[in-house]
């Protein structure tokens, strides 16, 4: 990051920085904004569907971020919908196998990408 800059306006401190590197601010930020993972009951039980649901959507949140993928790239390199994509990671749908396995692989070809 070292094409940040600082200027100030009015008195306050402002930082400039190059558009990929706030685009990819703006994502990890987005990405600390998790579907919760539900509650223990009284017995200390978890519905194990939305637990699924939960955990899966913030792998996929997380691992997205950290490629500095928007929904709509991922959604592009997993050959689906973005609107299944997103229902996804709210954690409001279980994905289908094939669904899983397209996401897999569009963060494989963004690893690729990123490594050339």
């Amino acid at each position: 990051m070292s094409d940040v800059q600082m200027i100030q306006l009015s008195g306050k401190p402002y930082v400039i920085l190059p558009r990929d590197e706030y685009d990819r601010l703006t994502l990890l930020a987005k990405a600390n904004t998790l579907p919760p993972v539900p509650a223990a009951d009284e017995r200390g039980t978890v519905p194990a569907v939305d637990y699924a649901r939960a955990s899966l959507a913030r792998k996929i949140i997380q691992q997205r971020a950290e490629l500095g993928l928007s929904q709509r790239d991922l959604a592009k390199l997993a050959e689906i919908r973005v609107e299944t994509l997103c229902r996804i990671e709210t954690g409001k749908v279980t994905p289908a196998v094939v669904t899983i396995e397209r996401i897999e692989r569009g963060f494989q070809k963004a690893r690729k990408r990123r490594s050339k």
